[in-house]
């Protein structure tokens, strides 16, 4: 099968086998792809928004997927908001990306919206009338990066470099169901959001004012069949007497490290489910996915080239060079995103061990213990090993005598009847140490630890540290 080389995703989708018995679902409504291409709410303004830099700002994750599909391949440029955006930025992000039009599915004094633009109001009604094409034109997609904080950073892609990793097949010999932890505005769900409508699957959109419960009740009464989100997200799926409630048959875990418990876990808990996990950032773009159950890459996965992904490992950091990767930082003033030689550095570090690379953490988020370096991710992978141990997140906090010490917060494995805070909680945090001491040098292991209901979550589904 052909990767998905259509200049537009109207281009892709406009075409009967892609059509049938498909579905958007949203929390409260859905959208019936063959009823879509009879045109939303934006099919007769597309000529406000032709060779325009369109900013899409909307409240509703379904409407700025019906958005989506509708702008792409009419407007010159589509910056793609996420849903936490602060408002405080958005005239910053217009002046830096150039923006003189704004689709949102709120009031244009709701949001703020600078009076000099021009404001197209969109939603997820479908109307009768078909949509005026006119000729197509490569539309520049522009992402925010994760992990920033303050003036946001932004990346430029296109549709051919978000979509290079997927694989179209509008005859798929059973249904496929695709649904996300993540919000389709952020790389990672857009990845399923574009695998969705382009390998000819249906897609259940998350909710952020939905529970894990609900969440995947919901994930099953759609019988959903492949499901994606960060290790943390789905360390909260095996916390809730609810997973029993779907059935996948492919497991995929991004944006954090995959460490051996939660692969084993998911195992367990699916054991009919084929269990991925792979490497994508928003300016690296989709390098790799294994597929053997195991935490790490093969070397030998890591060093060839496949797919067109050159990946090699330079001081330390994980290097990607392929047609995925991001254009450019947006602004003239931004650093350089690729070196000289056409890689971008991940910032992401790899050892070496018996012939696999493990992540052990971000270079930015290194703990300095007497000079001597620890990657909180490394000991949390440890400490998540315990078999009472749901996920834990490693910290560091001031030390007058080495600058900082390592100390970790855990959460247990939900028992029934029992209370978060066990009353053997002193003999667990000495098995926990214990069980530190045996794998990780004096420096790693933390000063203390701390037993809590649960831990913050990013809006992306990441645990919440320091330096995100």
């Amino acid at each position: 099968m052909p990767q998905h080389d259509a200049p537009s995703l109207w281009s892709a989708l406009n075409a009967p086998a892609y059509r049938p018995n498909r579905y958007i679902w949203a929390a409260d409504s859905k959208v019936a792809l063959d009823r879509f291409f009879a045109g939303s709410t934006l099919s007769a303004r597309l000529e406000a928004v032709r060779s325009r830099s369109v900013l899409i700002l909307a409240r509703s994750q379904l409407a700025a997927a019906l958005a989506l599909a509708q702008i792409d391949g009419v407007a010159r440029r589509i910056v793609l908001c996420p849903p936490d955006l602060d408002l405080q930025h958005l005239s910053f992000v217009m002046a830096k990306a150039e923006v003189d039009t704004v689709v949102s599915d709120q009031a244009a004094d709701v949001i703020g919206a600078p009076s000099g633009a021009h404001f197209i109001q969109c939603g997820c009604a479908i109307t009768r009338s078909a949509a005026i094409r006119g000729k197509q034109q490569a539309t520049e997609w522009v992402l925010f990066t994760s992990g920033t904080s303050g003036a946001p950073k932004m990346v430029s892609h296109s549709l051919a470099s978000l979509a290079g990793a997927i694989r179209r097949d509008g005859n798929l010999r059973a249904p496929i169901v695709w649904s996300t932890f993540y919000d389709i505005r952020r790389y990672g769900g857009l990845q399923i959001y574009l695998r969705a409508l382009l390998g000819g699957g249906s897609l259940v959109l998350s909710s952020a004012e939905e529970s894990v419960t609900d969440f995947l009740t919901r994930l099953g009464s759609h019988e959903a069949t492949h499901i994606t989100g960060t290790p943390s997200h789905w360390r909260r799926v095996l916390m809730s007497g609810a997973k029993r409630q779907i059935a996948p048959a492919y497991v995929r875990l991004s944006g954090e490290i995959a460490d051996q418990a939660i692969l084993d876990h998911l195992r367990a808990a699916f054991p009919k489910a084929n269990i991925v996990h792979a490497f994508a950032s928003t300016e690296a773009g989709v390098g790799f996915e294994v597929e053997d159950g195991l935490a790490g890459i093969p070397e030998s996965h890591l060093m060839r080239a496949a797919a067109g992904v050159e990946m090699k490992v330079e001081d330390g950091s994980l290097r990607i060079r392929s047609a995925r990767t991001a254009r450019r930082y947006l602004g003239s003033e931004s650093p350089p995103l690729l070196d000289q030689d056409g890689y971008v550095d991940t910032g992401d570090i790899l050892e070496l061990r018996d012939g696999r690379y493990y992540f052990v953490g971000r270079r930015g988020g290194i703990i300095n213990v007497g000079g001597l370096k620890v990657h909180p991710e490394e000991v949390e992978a440890v400490i998540n090993r315990h078999p009472r141990v749901q996920m834990s997140v490693v910290k560091s906090r001031k030390n007058p005598v080495t600058g900082a010490i390592v100390v970790a917060e855990v959460v247990l494995k939900a028992e029934s009847g029992a209370s978060a805070i066990p009353a053997d909680s002193a003999a667990l945090k000495s098995e926990i140490l214990e069980a530190c001491h045996r794998a990780l040098a004096a420096h790693k292991v933390p000063g203390t630890i701390r037993i809590v209901a649960s831990l913050d979550v990013t809006p992306s589904g990441k645990v919440a540290r320091p330096d995100a």
